[in-house]
């Protein structure tokens, strides 16, 4: 007979009560469920810990090795109580966030901005300047005309569409570094951090672990937004990180490759989820900033990066600027590189193009046994 356990809150949120389970039923506890990633690894990998919250309209999700760092788990809660704080001062969906104000009084003069908040419009703007605007925080008047800002997509007339592209341009922002202020320099500007916001959510939950001594941990935001720490515990993880599948941009069920990260981060930009057809056309939500249409070409871009609101951007922009594009962003920027998925030239099929990804970091799934993975172009010449 199983004797009785009682399990306290502490025990459970370490994982110490599934190992006691496993001895009370008389199986060993595998050995790397209580070790951390420095101690002799196990060919058993560690059990995980998963703690969840929706926040940003997503699933935010960390994943940590059990038992592995005494107070993990409670400072897992802490950093998704955070998001819900980093929520409320970046949507546009709430009259009285930060990002709300800004918009309202930033064209009557400069606005003074909290710190992290404006570190993260500064990389916006200077990723606008690298791409020539392809990706670009004011476009959001485009999403709003087409629809897809309350995700009810739309082909908009000729006028409209006119009307907002004269208000979108990251030219008629204008950022002062010393007094950390921002200006719009055209009335009808707004910013809209949607294709930052949930990467810089998953960067300041990192911070917020590494602060408490965790050190292997997986963050998920969402399906675009992942950041790795460390590794997964146990032998076949260790050396690699954690591993996360790239899945088909329109058949989510079907894994095309396997990525390993580790102290990285991961964004993927698609629009497999929100679109709409018209006249036997497809529309897509992610739209091109300088043309005011959707992006064509690219069914998804994954990007991998030091960080994930950096990685989250350069995807976005990656999709809008394609394959040459996303090549020389890569060969400009040794420590990014991309994966883009667009449509073969077969009804059907497709073709994954890798810029910059070493041949450790990833692997096809989509591909025969023994076939050669698509190559890789390095990140400079």
């Amino acid at each position: 007979m199983v004797p009785e356990r009682k399990t306290t809150r502490r025990q459970f949120l370490k994982g110490r009560a599934a190992v006691d389970a496993l001895q009370d039923l008389g199986q060993a506890a595998p050995e790397a469920f209580p070790q951390p990633a420095s101690a002799a690894p196990s060919a058993t990998p560690a059990y995980l810990v998963q703690i969840s919250r929706r926040a940003m309209a997503a699933d935010f999700e960390i994943f940590l090795n059990a038992a592995q760092h005494g107070r993990a788990t409670e400072t897992a809660l802490q950093a998704l109580d955070l998001v819900e704080e980093l929520e409320g001062q970046l949507t546009v969906y709430r009259p009285h966030s930060e990002v709300m104000g800004i918009n309202r009084r930033a064209a009557g003069g400069p606005v003074t901005v909290e710190a992290r908040l404006f570190a993260t419009l500064q990389l916006a703007l200077n990723l606008s300047r690298e791409t020539g605007g392809a990706f670009d925080i004011t476009a959001g008047p485009l999403s709003q005309v087409w629809g897809f800002y309350r995700r009810a997509g739309q082909l908009p007339d000729a006028e409209s569409l006119q009307q907002a592209l004269s208000r979108v341009g990251y030219r008629h922002l204008e950022l002062d570094d010393e007094l950390r202020t921002i200006r719009f320099l055209r009335r009808g500007v707004e910013i809209n951090l949607n294709a930052v916001g949930k990467g810089y959510a998953v960067d300041r939950c990192a911070e917020l672990l590494r602060e408490a001594g965790v050190e292997d941990f997986l963050i998920h935001g969402g399906q675009s937004s992942v950041l790795a720490g460390g590794s997964r515990a146990g032998a076949e993880f260790d050396s690699r990180g954690w591993s996360v599948a790239l899945r088909h941009p329109l058949k989510p069920q079907q894994r095309l490759a396997e990525i390993w990260l580790r102290n990285r981060a991961l964004g993927t930009s698609g629009s497999g989820v929100q679109f709409f057809h018209h006249q036997g056309r497809r529309y897509g939500h992610v739209l091109d900033p300088r043309t005011g249409w959707p992006a064509e070409g690219v069914l998804s871009a994954t990007v991998l990066a030091p960080g994930a609101a950096l990685a989250d951007a350069v995807s976005t922009a990656c999709f809008v600027i394609g394959r040459e594009g996303a090549q020389e962003y890569c060969r400009n920027h040794p420590d990014v590189s991309a994966i883009l998925v667009c449509p073969g030239q077969r009804s059907g099929s497709l073709d994954i193009q890798a810029y910059g990804m070493q041949p450790d970091d990833w692997r096809r799934l989509d591909l025969p046994a023994g076939a050669a993975s698509a190559p890789t172009t390095p990140p400079a010449a």
